[in-house]
């Protein structure tokens, strides 16, 4: 009998942004296995949250995970499911997104 695979956290990092950047804290929390000399990803959960931009849904702007058991996109405190490619995908779409959405609202001003 095989033992079930067990996760665990691969990755945990917050960085906070100057102004100039957009302001807010990115986080990325990764879980996941090793099979072989391949990564195997499990769990992610990547958000961008800004509390003056946003402060619903704890201040996060824009999100990605799979928990509740499907990959969905958060916006502005709305949740879509989306399509899983993998997680490398997910990732430079989370990273493109907030990039775009960084250039937008950093030109405007109040």
């Amino acid at each position: 009998m095989t033992q079930p695979i067990k996760d665990s956290l691969l990755e945990q990092e917050r960085f906070e942004l100057k102004p100039k950047s957009g302001g807010g804290l990115l986080s990325y929390e990764v879980w996941g296995y090793l099979k072989q000399t391949k990564t195997i990803v499990t769990r992610y959960n990547l958000a961008y949250i800004n509390h003056s931009i946003f402060n619903g849904d704890n201040g996060r702007v824009l999100g990605f995970d799979n928990a509740h058991g499907f990959h969905h996109r958060h916006y502005m405190g709305k949740i879509e499911e989306v399509d899983f490619v993998s997680y490398e995908a997910t990732l430079e779409r989370f990273q493109q997104e907030w990039l775009e959405f960084v250039n937008q609202t950093r030109g405007k001003k109040s």
